[in-house]
């Protein structure tokens, strides 16, 4: 399978799939905030969102192994990044909030290491240039 297929296979997945997440999030969210439901099904309804998530997270990891192998080191490279600064960002700001900062919502946690991988990934592309 060549790159160009690859990621239109990916595309397509994630597509799907974060079509599902938003559509999950705003039919739970919505049934959680104009039922009366028991505690279960409040806990199932608000994990309900992380399947599609499961499916997103395929989808990369599928792309990323059938990926070349630059490819797959820099996206290694980018992820690593990601990791380490998201972790040390929350790490951070774990110490702030013993003296007053607004407590983090760890909501934020993936979107924010998406969102590092993302940057990250245009300068370790930039690398191989």
């Amino acid at each position: 399978m060549n790159q160009k297929q690859v990621l239109k296979r990916y595309y397509r997945e994630f597509t799907l799939s974060m079509g599902a997440y938003v559509l999950v999030l705003i039919l739970t969210t919505s049934l959680l905030k104009r039922l009366e439901l028991s505690r279960t099904v409040q806990i199932i309804l608000a994990l309900a969102p992380v399947i599609p998530i499961v499916f997103v997270v395929a989808a990369i990891l599928r792309a990323m192994q059938d990926s070349d192998e630059l490819i797959q080191r820099i996206q290694l490279q980018a992820v690593a990044f990601s990791a380490i600064a998201t972790g040390l960002i929350t790490f951070s700001y774990g110490f702030l909030e013993n003296v007053g900062f607004p407590d983090f919502p760890t909501i934020w946690v993936l979107p924010m290491m998406f969102a590092l991988w993302g940057l990250s990934l245009g300068y370790f592309t930039r690398r191989y240039q």
